[in-house]
């Protein structure tokens, strides 16, 4: 599965796209890239004068790149023209490090755990473009495949 595929088959669209590019994508791992564009909608009031990433978005961030890009690669085989993967949030631990400001771009690494009973659970780094660590932890995800007519 091509990695432009992988981000068309992603359950999300602007703004709440966090992929700009996956870079690497194998049964055991996903790495990509997302910029924060200077008008993101959640920069209008988090900080007054002092705009900052919130921990909500980065751990998205994380997920998107991190769990659903490597959930969608590991299900290609169940998947046809007409189903769509369905990722819930399972579970997440974050640890912050570093502020993410408007404009920069950061880079995801994301390391499978495990995957079995459609349960997903990644090893996740986020990563500023000095190469600083700006956050990680583990997060999880449950799979599922739905078709796209019912």
């Amino acid at each position: 599965m091509k990695k432009e595929t992988i981000i068309q088959l992603l359950p999300y669209k602007a703004p709440f796209l966090f992929v700009d590019e996956l870079t690497y994508i194998s049964e055991n791992r996903s790495e990509g890239y997302y910029t924060f564009k200077n008008d993101e909608y959640f920069y209008l009031g988090h900080f007054k004068d002092n705009p900052l990433t919130p921990g909500v978005i980065l751990t998205e961030v994380m997920a998107q790149i991190g769990v659903v890009c490597l959930g969608i690669y590991l299900l290609k085989k169940f998947l046809s023209e007409i189903e769509r993967p369905q990722i819930a949030l399972s579970n997440s631990e974050v640890d912050f490090f570093l502020p993410v400001k408007p404009k920069e771009r950061v880079k995801v690494v994301s390391e499978k755990i495990y995957f079995r009973f459609n349960k997903l659970k990644c090893k996740v780094q986020l990563f500023n473009e000095k190469n600083e660590l700006v956050c990680k932890g583990t997060i999880s995800g449950m799979l599922k495949v739905m078709n796209n007519e019912t």
